[in-house]
C-alpha cells in the first residue's frame, strides 16, 4: 500500500469513526477506476507527473464524500487536514531534507540539474500530464534564481475529466505550506484551477532573523 494512503485512512477514521471501513472501501473502488487515467505517470519522463497517483486518491476521497452529500467546506477541511498531515515532516531529518533544495539553488549543482529538469518539465508525451518551465532569471524570481510556471496542470485535467474541477483548487492551497517547509515564501498571482493561464511559482527566502 502506498504510504500516503494511511493519512487518508487516518482522516476518515477521525471524521467517520462508525463508518470508516465502508468509506475506505468506497474510496478504494473510486481510486481503482480513476487510477486507470493516471497509470502513465509511473513511467513518465516528466517528474511532475509522479504527483498524479496521489491526486487520483485525493479525487477518490472527494468523490466518496460528495456521494455522502457532504458540503464543499467539510470536504475541503478533511482534504486539507489529510494532505497537510502527509507533507508535514515527521522528524528532524525530514525537516532538514525539505530545506536542502532551496539551499542548493545558486550552487554549481543547480546549474547542472536545472536545465536538465527544465527539459523534462517542458516535454510530455502524454496529453494528460504536466508541462512546466523553470525560471532562473533573478530579475523574475526576486533575486532567488529559481521559480517555475505550470503551463498545463495534470491534476486539473484529471479532475476536469471526472467533472470534479470545482474541488481541484483545494490542492493548490497546500503549495504555500510546502514552500514554507522548504524555507521559502510562495509568491503567486494565479492558478489554472482558478482560471489563470498558468500557475506561477515564485519564491522569497524566509528571513528568520526578521521573524518572517
Amino acid at each position: 500500500m502506498p504510504s500516503y494512503k494511511k493519512y487518508f485512512h487516518k482522516a476518515i477514521k477521525h471524521h467517520y469513526p462508525e463508518h470508516a471501513d465502508t468509506i475506505i472501501v468506497n474510496v478504494e473502488d473510486h481510486f481503482k477506476n480513476i487510477s486507470v487515467d493516471t497509470a502513465f505517470a509511473a513511467t513518465s519522463s516528466n517528474p511532475i507527473d509522479r504527483r498524479l497517483d496521489f491526486s487520483a486518491y485525493f479525487l477518490a476521497l472527494i468523490k466518496t464524500l460528495d456521494e455522502l452529500n457532504e458540503p464543499y467546506e467539510k470536504i475541503r477541511i478533511i482534504c486539507l487536514e489529510t494532505v497537510l498531515d502527509y507533507v508535514r515532516p515527521k522528524n528532524k531529518l525530514q525537516k532538514l531534507l525539505k530545506k536542502i533544495p532551496a539551499k542548493l539553488v545558486n550552487t554549481w549543482l543547480a546549474k547542472i540539474l536545472l536545465p536538465v529538469l527544465d527539459r523534462k518539465f517542458n516535454n510530455n508525451e502524454n496529453s494528460d500530464g504536466f508541462i512546466a518551465r523553470i525560471i532562473t532569471d533573478k530579475n523574475e524570481t526576486f533575486g532567488l534564481g529559481y521559480g517555475f510556471d505550470i503551463l498545463e496542470c495534470g491534476i486539473c485535467k484529471l479532475f476536469m475529466k471526472h467533472n470534479y474541477q470545482k474541488y481541484v483548487s483545494i490542492l493548490c492551497e497546500v503549495d504555500e505550506v510546502t514552500s514554507g517547509l522548504a524555507g521559502l515564501i510562495l509568491v503567486r498571482t494565479g492558478t489554472i484551477a482558478l482560471g489563470a493561464k498558468k500557475c506561477d511559482f515564485r519564491f522569497k527566502k524566509i528571513d528568520n532573523k526578521a521573524g518572517h
